[in-house]
């Protein structure tokens, strides 16, 4: 068993692999000799390398993942490289997104030519540059509205560590809230200390 991991977990990868991903219409699923898969749609094309002690079926609208043996290691990856098909799928025929909310007086946030330029109480602004594949969108802010960034991509895991790095620019503070957290993020909050009498 791998360390950290439950053997309920184990169980729930083997089940979701199990499944079969279902290849949306629009999107072309091309699986080499080595495993190599390529998954083109209209927003993108994406490739993943499979392990080659799995095997891979593709019929005209569905893929599917086989484990060659019921070891844990096996079932293991026979649900994670499901999943991340399953993903490289609707990536590239939806795409993924991830919102940020920036509180606190005097926050900006705004792109240009690509580059996220964030205002958040430093003295200075902080500029980030987003991998390639992954869009930033800036909107609000002022007049009382707590400025907005977006992030898509068809890249789920891209999409999802991009968000992370710009929340740790400044992660939201438990006494005010002030900061950089995910819409609808819910962060518990400290009392703050009060003047004794």
């Amino acid at each position: 068993m791998l360390a950290g991991k439950s053997l309920h977990t184990y169980f729930k990868m083997s089940r979701i692999g199990k499944q079969a991903i279902v290849v949306r219409e629009g999107v072309q699923v091309d699986v080499s000799s080595g495993n190599l898969v390529t998954i083109t749609g209209p927003k993108g094309t994406l490739e993943l390398q499979v392990s080659p002690e799995l095997s891979l079926s593709h019929g005209d609208d569905q893929l599917q993942v086989s484990r060659p043996t019921d070891q844990k290691r096996h079932k293991a990856m026979h649900g994670l490289y499901r999943s991340l098909l399953a993903n490289m799928v609707i990536g590239v025929s939806d795409g993924f997104q991830k919102q940020l909310e920036i509180i606190g007086v005097g926050t900006r946030a705004e792109v240009k030519n690509g580059v996220l330029e964030l205002s958040v109480g430093f003295s200075h602004p902080i500029y980030f540059v987003p991998p390639e594949g992954v869009q930033l969108v800036a909107e609000g802010g002022g007049r009382g509205r707590n400025p907005v960034v977006t992030i898509s991509g068809i890249d789920k895991q891209a999409v999802g560590q991009v968000a992370a790095k710009i929340r740790s620019i400044r992660p939201p503070e438990p006494y005010k809230g002030k900061g950089i957290r995910y819409v609808n993020e819910y962060v518990r909050r400290k009392a703050g200390k009060t003047a004794s009498k």
